[in-house]
């Protein structure tokens, strides 16, 4: 695979002097076969190229590279045995290097076990996401076409601002909107009920359909779905995911709605949101779930305080 953590490349010479005395502590103090050598070799080898693509060497590397190494190792599906094997190749490399004063200070220690890791799940960027709830079906003279639009454009807002669930939003009634204080009863897994808030363009883009597009697609029915089909039918699944695919068809990517959920998860969370604040919108019953969030706390946290701290940068 070609991946940034997948794939070796050439070191660079400051750290194949790294690699190389590294290799022969094993060989000769350690005494470890030819295909172990080889093996941490491989392994080491990719993470040097992870580094090196940003700049870093062996010697300079961070706890945040390790982890992004391992993030993206799962990320491209290799499986947990092996994230672990790398995970302890790296462990060793730090030890030596500790040990022989070459570095002062473990930039694996304090690690989770891969075992505890969970991939994080796939997010739009920012501009995509506004790219996609700008876009959405084009509306016409024929067959609906207006209300059809009015809704998808709703469900667009309304799945990146409440984070929902597609069994939530084929599941929402008229009844559970109450716009004027801006939030959505939301029924989840196990019947649960939790209240999720809805921005301003949530909130203008529900009205909207409500108006009169909505009345248009249920053609006299009375249903108390808030979300319909064509001929006033509830909304399957299926034809939840087609809208979402063909909404995001502009950006390039083949978006689902379960990435809207995670990008409005992951938007909040880069923008200082607490974790306990995402677990309840996101309807999580364990806080562990929503972990999977955490790197990116910890990551504006470090930023934040890199840039406030009268002493955070070298002197």
């Amino acid at each position: 695979m070609s991946d940034d953590a997948h794939t070796a490349c050439v070191p660079s010479e400051a750290n194949a002097r790294v690699v190389s005395g590294f290799l022969d502590y094993l060989k000769i103090e350690k005494g470890l076969a030819r295909l172990t050598l080889s093996a941490y070799t491989t392994d080491i080898g990719q993470f040097a190229g992870f580094l090196e693509k940003r700049k870093r060497t062996l010697l300079s590397a961070r706890l945040n590279e390790v982890r992004d190494f391992i993030q993206q190792l799962f990320s491209c599906r290799v499986d947990g045995r092996s994230v672990g094997r790398k995970l302890s190749a790296l462990r060793h490399l730090y030890k030596y290097l500790l040990l022989d004063k070459l570095i002062e200070h473990d930039p694996t220690l304090n690690l989770d076990s891969p075992k505890q890791w969970k991939v994080l799940p796939k997010s739009l960027s920012r501009d995509e996401m506004e790219a996609i709830l700008r876009g959405g079906r084009r509306s016409s003279e024929r067959d609906n076409s207006h209300a059809l639009s009015a809704r998808d454009r709703a469900m667009l807002e309304v799945f990146y601002a409440g984070a929902l669930r597609v069994s939530e939003m084929i599941s929402v009634k008229l009844e559970d909107v109450k716009l004027d204080p801006g939030y959505l009863l939301v029924r989840g897994k196990g019947d649960k009920e939790r209240i999720v808030p809805l921005g301003k363009s949530a909130q203008e883009a529900l009205a909207a359909y409500m108006a009169g597009p909505r009345q248009a697609l249920a053609s006299g029915r009375s249903t108390p779905w808030l979300f319909l089909g064509r001929a006033g039918e509830p909304l399957t699944r299926q034809r939840v995911w087609q809208m979402v695919r063909a909404a995001s068809l502009a950006t390039g990517r083949n978006a689902s709605p379960h990435m809207l959920r995670h990008s409005c998860a992951t938007h909040m969370v880069e923008n200082g949101a607490d974790l306990r604040t995402v677990q309840t919108i996101l309807g999580h019953a364990d806080i562990s779930t929503t972990q999977v969030y955490t790197h990116l706390a910890l990551d504006r946290l470090k930023n934040v305080y890199q840039k406030h701290h009268p002493r955070a940068k070298a002197r």
